[in-house]
């Protein structure tokens, strides 16, 4: 009895290393990403709506997995999160970074599809899509998920002394009080609505992709047959690297779905049942970073530049050091 205890103990710790380093390496890798981007930023006058779509989805990732590691804390009992206010902000900020990192890969996905589209597609005419109305995007996304996520402004408390039968336990200091059965069925049907949108949008757009990037190898093997050698356009690997993180995306969202629906109750009280929930739930939060950066060594390569470009200019001027 006192073995099982203590491999159930191992496990648990074994568990909760495995999530920190998750969550650290994602946080490191999304900060890491957003400064080369933002490096590229500085090379480009006209940023491209895709470059901004992406960095947004970093930003999002940074804060989702702040927030999962301060609700971890509490979790397993490292740190409480104390009061109202802070169960409120914790609760609220990590479920509105998880819609939004939905809807803003969605719109990654839609955008590259936009652009990779020939131009006799109906879809050609949204290719002059300017940056001022990418941004009118993105905040219609923030306004979406901010209303749909305020249920959790209105019903996250922190959790009295006493024990109470109606409170859904979310940390060991923060839960959840029951509220009115329609705005209940409202934030549900809102949600229901949105991921069912968004994962059709996003499938239809991949497979869109796919057949464009299909037909495109079909002619560049024509074209190798006439012994020409042509390269795939930056549009072409740009869509690839989409491509692979949609897939990322899907995979993990389908294990989170399987797991959770199969899985009783959400908040159990069995706390290796919560590492695991999170370790899926966060996964795409820090493998996304690791594909971009994987597949784009010319933009490292640029920003490494553009960065020794900035370091001689703070340092150094007329040939003397400042």
């Amino acid at each position: 009895m006192e073995m099982n205890k203590n491999s159930k103990f191992f496990r648990f710790l074994d568990a909760q290393c495995l999530f920190f380093f998750e969550v650290s390496t994602g946080i490191i890798a999304n900060i890491i990403l957003l400064l080369l981007y933002m490096l590229i930023f500085l090379l480009q006058h006209r940023p491209k709506p895709i470059d901004l779509t992406i960095t947004h989805l970093l930003f999002i990732h940074i804060i989702m997995l702040v927030t999962v590691c301060l609700i971890a804390l509490d979790i397993f009992g490292y740190q409480d999160l104390g009061n109202d206010i802070t169960c409120k902000c914790v609760i609220y900020l990590h479920r509105l970074m998880r819609g939004l990192s939905i809807c803003t890969t969605c719109l990654l996905s839609v955008l590259q599809a936009i652009t990779l589209s020939p131009r006799s597609s109906h879809l050609a005419k949204f290719k002059q899509k300017s940056l001022h109305q990418n941004l009118y995007c993105l905040l219609f996304l923030w306004v979406i998920n901010m209303l749909i996520s305020g249920r959790f402004l209105i019903s996250t408390i922190a959790t009295p002394n006493g024990t109470s039968h109606k409170l859904m336990f979310v940390t060991k200091s923060c839960s959840l009080w029951p509220i009115n059965y329609l705005l209940k069925y409202i934030t549900f049907s809102l949600m229901t609505f949105q991921e069912i949108s968004v994962i059709s949008l996003m499938g239809l757009s991949s497979v869109y992709m796919v057949i464009l990037l299909y037909r495109y190898k079909r002619q560049l093997q024509y074209l190798h047959s006439t012994n020409l050698s042509p390269k795939a356009s930056p549009e072409q690997r740009a869509t690839q690297t989409i491509l692979l993180l949609m897939s990322v995306f899907i995979v993990i969202y389908a294990m989170d779905c399987v797991i959770t629906s199969t899985s009783g109750v959400f908040w159990k009280h069995n706390q290796i049942h919560h590492c695991v929930l999170m370790l899926i739930g966060n996964g795409y939060a820090t493998i996304s970073p690791l594909v971009l950066i994987s597949t784009k060594k010319q933009m490292t390569k640029c920003s490494a530049s553009t960065f020794w470009k900035i370091v001689n200019v703070c340092l150094f001027s007329d040939g003397k050091f400042l």
